[in-house]
């Protein structure tokens, strides 16, 4: 049996003091479970002054999933949110019928060396509730379960593995985990949900022992038994769940199951009907001419 159906090599925009990774949606897949947008980012170190400066933007039939490895990110919304995101707590935005927020360095650090590391990715939401009313909840590191034993430890950011389940609301059933592994370290992957990947970000690591490489997508066979195991050290995120059964579409920071409801999401943000974000009023980013690089029709 091939326990390896995919090997997606991310598309890396460089955004002058920090690279982007992005395999997910790729021309070899769309989606892993419920997840159909999955970003790398950094390590890196931003220098003193303005720092990330994401200005406010909108999405519709989403939820954005925002966890640091290192640094920290401003978040506001249009719900009235401001959230600092800190390393090893998670942060899910549920746009639902829709959501507009901004990402931005914290005004304390602006006049100091700013590490950036971590994963933001999106999860479609599941049919009949991509118009769910918008939310936000942010999960404190210390209250997503570890586990740990010699040779690993796991903190479970969503669903339930390894006998542990994470708080985080999950809209559709889904998998992730932010995996250590020590040197001669080992940890199973789960078998149960639908559809998973993993990722190595850091470190040397294994599949079976498949030799991985830093920032691919590999994406496991259903039902297939394997192990994660590194001999010098590694560090790697496990993602997936249910397999969903209707067509996603994607136009920029839009998804949705139908594209009349894009066209219309479009259409809304460009006539300013889309609330605003508190604290953030004075920039937006304006709807892209053209086809832009977030589309998958």
């Amino acid at each position: 049996m091939t326990t390896i159906m995919h090997a997606i090599t991310p598309t890396t925009h460089d955004l002058g003091e920090f690279e982007v990774r992005r395999v997910l949606p790729s021309r070899h897949r769309r989606m892993v479970g419920p997840f159909i947008f999955v970003d790398e980012f950094g390590p890196a170190t931003l220098p003193e002054g303005p720092g990330m400066g994401v200005r406010p933007h909108p999405h519709i039939n989403l939820a954005t999933v925002t966890y640091l490895f290192e640094g920290a990110i401003d978040h506001r919304d249009s719900l009235g949110t401001f959230q600092t995101i800190r390393p090893g707590a998670v942060n899910l935005m549920t746009a639902g019928s829709g959501i507009v927020h901004s990402e931005r360095s914290p005004e304390d650090m602006l006049d100091k060396p700013k590490p950036m590391f971590g994963m933001q990715t999106w999860l479609a939401l599941p049919d009949g509730r991509e118009e769910m009313d918008p939310a936000f909840e942010n999960v404190a590191k210390d209250d997503l379960p570890l586990i740990e034993d010699g040779g690993a430890k796991a903190r479970v950011i969503m669903g339930s593995l390894w006998g542990q389940s994470a708080p985080t609301t999950c809209h559709a059933e889904t998998i992730y985990a932010d995996i250590l592994l020590y040197a001669d370290g080992a940890i199973p992957i789960d078998a149960e949900a639908d559809e998973r990947a993993v990722m190595l970000v850091d470190g040397e690591a294994a599949l079976d022992g498949l030799q991985l490489e830093k920032y691919l997508l590999y994406v496991i066979a259903p039902g297939a038994k394997v192990s994660l195991s590194s001999l010098s050290g590694a560090r790697a995120m496990l993602l997936g769940g249910e397999a969903f059964t209707s067509e996603r579409h994607v136009w920029w920071n839009f998804v949705s199951s139908s594209k009349e409801r894009i066209e219309q999401a479009k259409a809304d943000w460009f006539e300013g009907r889309f609330p605003v974000v508190p604290g953030d009023r004075d920039e937006f980013i304006p709807l892209p001419v053209g086809q832009p690089k977030t589309a998958t029709d």
